[in-house]
């Protein structure tokens, strides 16, 4: 993936593409289809209660998370859940 195949947008920004019949969707974003199965089986999953804390992180590692933008800190927790899930399978 690079930077072209994804975007972000305010709500204002795509409330203001819908009201002029427009999509954030590429035009050449290809179609998949989803099979009836994928419904049946389908649950919704809510994320956990978070625990707030005060965290030392290194200046350089927190300005790069910062400098791609809101969200910096649920990407950081990301971060931290897929190292979490690969070592947890040792």
């Amino acid at each position: 993936m690079n930077e072209k195949d994804t975007a972000q947008f305010s709500a204002d920004e795509l409330k203001a593409l819908r009201a002029r019949g427009a999509t954030a969707t590429r035009a050449d974003a290809p179609e998949r289809a989803v099979e009836p199965e994928f419904w049946r089986t389908a649950r919704v999953v809510l994320p956990g209660p978070k625990t707030s804390i005060h965290l030392r992180v290194d200046t350089d590692v927190f300005e790069w998370f910062r400098a791609r933008g809101k969200g910096h800190l649920s990407r950081m927790n990301a971060v931290l859940r897929s190292y979490m899930e690969a070592h947890s399978r040792d």
